[in-house]
Parts: structure tokens; sequence; C-alpha cells
């Protein structure tokens, strides 16, 4: 802003006032202005928001006698604008996902915005709200919180300060299923015949992806059974006495979630024979109901 101050002479007295001007703004700076022509200017980016009174003091010189005027001055918040970007773009489910803002002032205004903005991620599912601190008119925050798979809106809300107003702006993150390992146990291995056996699959996220996965994994038991059973923290685990003698694969197919890919995993079980234990010592015990068997020739 330019701050203008004219010094006249009053009749009868005429000529043109030589010498300096000085501005002083209530709440704000102390500026000093050489007179040209009877007439002194000075400019400054420092005038505080609301409404100042500006006193222009001419301080005289060998011909004119010093004065004093006065104005005011009212300066309202510069607006802002505030854009987004993440990064990377598309991630998998669980990734660390970094937003970052930048919110600078719109022409008139100038300067460094300051304070603070709020991050809100959602794909109508999972929703994830971040606040960070600008430094310089950025600020970044990072998440992996993007814990399902979908198309984010990311919208982030500058809060203003005393002399910047607040202002949005949006940017999206595609987020896809990440991959998934399925690992398969059996135990006891090797079992006998009719002995129950516990098989049990974890399922585990592929890097850059972390999380849970949820849901169902399907046992197979190549001539034996197929079983069932729901993850509980990764982990799913049946169990069954129903496997047949010999070595058999046992294969794990997991059938993912909103935020995982299936995967399948195997391993083999060996089901050996029971022994039976022959007590010695004894003659077979005939039913006294029934007569010994005779052979003729």
């Amino acid at each position: 802003m330019t701050l203008t101050a004219t010094v006249a002479p009053v009749s009868p007295g005429a000529g043109t006032p030589t010498g300096t001007v000085t501005f002083v703004v209530s709440g704000g700076p102390t500026l000093t202005g050489t007179l040209s022509g009877g007439t002194a200017s000075v400019t400054t980016t420092a005038i505080p928001v609301g409404t100042s009174n500006v006193t222009a003091t001419y301080s005289g010189d060998g011909n004119f006698t010093g004065s004093v005027g006065s104005d005011t001055q009212t300066v309202t918040q510069a607006a802002t604008t505030t854009s987004v970007t993440t990064s990377p773009d598309p991630s998998v489910v669980g990734q660390t996902v970094t937003f970052t803002a930048t919110v600078a002032p719109v022409s008139p205004g100038a300067g460094t915005p300051t304070g603070t903005v709020t991050f809100v991620a959602t794909d109508g599912d999972t929703t994830v709200s971040l606040t960070g601190t600008l430094s310089g008119g950025t600020v970044s925050v990072s998440t992996n919180g993007l814990a399902t798979a979908g198309t984010y809106s990311v919208t982030a809300t500058y809060s203003g300060d005393g002399d910047f107003a607040g202002s949005s702006g949006n940017d999206t993150q595609t987020v896809t299923l990440a991959s998934t390992t399925t690992s398969v146990t059996t135990a006891p291995d090797p079992s006998v015949f009719g002995e129950s056996v516990t098989l049990t699959a974890t399922v585990a996220p592929v890097s850059p992806g972390t999380g849970t996965p949820t849901g169902t994994v399907t046992f197979v038991v190549t001539g034996g059974p197929t079983l069932t059973g729901t993850l509980s923290g990764g982990t799913a685990s049946v169990t069954t006495s129903a496997i047949p003698i010999g070595t058999h694969t046992v294969t794990a197919t997991y059938s993912g979630d909103s935020g995982f890919t299936g995967s399948v995993g195997s391993d083999t079980q060996t089901v050996a024979w029971r022994r039976c234990r022959r007590v010695r010592g004894r003659p077979p015990v005939r039913s006294r109901s029934s007569p010994p068997t005779v052979s003729r020739p």
C-alpha cells in the first residue's frame, strides 16, 4: 500500500515546502518520506488486518512550519488458495501415502500463510482424518490407514490465520487391492488313520501392502475332505479325522476381501495305518452257547 502526504502552504504564504514527512501507522510501521514538489510517498506491506490510523507529520523547513495530517486504512484478510497432491498414486491397501497441501495468497495479497491444514480422505467405507502445521506455506502428512480399495476423495482445509482467510483444495487417491500370500501347516504330521489333524492357513499382505486380511479359507485334501475356516488375526484353522491313509496334498485357498486379493498355499500330510496291539499268552475265548466247530473229512 502507498501512503502519500501533500504539504501545502497556508495563504497568504506561498511556495513549495521541502523536507521530510514521517508516517506512523497505528499497530504498524513508522516510515519516512522526502517531499518532492510538496508530496512524499512511502510504500509498505506491513499494515495489519483491521482499520488503522495513519498519521503524517511534516517536520518543517527553513521557510515553512511543520504540520500533521491523518487518514485511516482498512486492511482485510488476504484470500488464499489450497492445492493438494498425494503420493504415491495409485497405492495399495495399507501402503503409506503422503498428502501435501500448499497454501498461497491470492493477489494482491502477499506473504506466507501460517496455521494448520486438516486432511480428510474417504471412499465411503473408510475415512482418515489428519492435521498438520504449515511451514513455509506447505504441510505434509502420511498415513497407512487407507484400508479398503477404491477411489478416495482427499480434501485439505486450511483454517486461516490473522492475516489470511481459510481455503480448501481437493484431489483423489486411487487405492488398489494388496496382494497376499497363504502358507499352510498341518499337525501332527505324520498322523495315523482316524487321528484328528489340524490344518492351519496364515494369510499375510505382500509389501508395500499392510493390514490384516479377513474372510474365509477353503482347505481341500486330495482324496479327503473339503473344509472352510474363517480368518481371525490373519489365521484360519480346521480339524478333521477323515484324511485317508497315504500322503496327501492339502491346498488352502484364500477368497480375498475388500482390501486384499486371494491367494493359494499348500502342504502335505502323511497318514499311516493304525497299529493294533495283540495280547499274548491268552487262548481265544469261545462262546459257551456255541458248540465247537468240527471239520469232517
